[in-house]
């Protein structure tokens, strides 16, 4: 069964900043190559977020920064890209400024993971229209959700149809195999503000009251390789 194509592929090299759109990337076990491989740490270990948690210190602002890695140079350290799109000469240094902390600094994964929950995570353009129609005249689009991919789906397919891909395994291209086990559990991050998203925290009052905070699918990697914009998503099992 064909469940869409590859509308956009998106990967967050420091974790909590905007990310980058790719035509094409390798996935590994861990997910999309690079993908949230870099964080902003505090003194006492807790992750750059929109939220205070045991694990994540809230730190406003970060997703009005954007992060990508330089060209023919992947998996080196990350450029952090200012409000304004412009690269930073040390993001260390730049983010202590921009955030008013000393104690922060941009760090590679080391033995906990960055992923809050499983490396892949997958949105359907039928949700995503769902959300637009629902939210008339706040701006939104897929990233405010943070995907790694945006399928388009065909006509008529219901919002939420990520549901029904929970449990199976798709093929992506002609390589990759992913196994969708859950989906994400919403928080006030799909409200903050970044580049041209302003804030609202309607944008979690409406996910909260239609779908019980929970948008997307999550997987995790069967099979590595190589995908692409427009590639075919096949149900292999279910």
């Amino acid at each position: 069964m064909r469940l869409g194509t590859i509308e956009r592929i998106w990967r967050y090299p420091i974790k909590s900043t905007g990310g980058e759109r790719l035509a094409s990337v390798d996935v590994d076990e861990r997910g999309v190559l690079g993908d949230r491989l870099y964080a902003v740490r505090d003194a006492e270990g807790r992750f750059g977020s929109g939220k205070n948690t045991r694990r994540f210190r809230r730190m406003p602002g970060l997703l009005r920064l954007r992060s990508r890695y330089p060209e023919a140079q992947l998996l080196a350290e990350p450029e952090l890209l200012d409000p304004h799109g412009v690269p930073v000469a040390d993001a260390t240094a730049y983010l202590r400024r921009y955030l008013q902390r000393q104690d922060v600094e941009v760090a590679r994964e080391g033995s906990v993971s960055h992923f809050d929950q499983l490396p892949l995570s997958v949105l359907s353009t039928a949700t995503l229209e769902w959300m637009r129609t629902a939210l008339a005249g706040i701006p939104v689009d897929e990233r405010r959700f943070r995907p790694n991919l945006l399928i388009r789906t065909p006509p008529g397919t219901p919002a939420f149809v990520e549901d029904q891909w929970l449990g199976s395994t798709v093929r992506i291209g002609t390589a990759v195999g992913v196994t969708f086990v859950r989906s994400s559990e919403r928080c006030v991050m799909v409200g903050e503000s970044q580049q041209d998203l302003p804030h609202s925290p309607l944008v979690l009052k409406t996910i909260a009251r239609a779908h019980d905070m929970r948008l997307d699918a999550l997987g995790t990697v069967a099979e590595p390789g190589t995908i692409g914009v427009g590639d075919v998503v096949t149900v292999i099992r279910s």
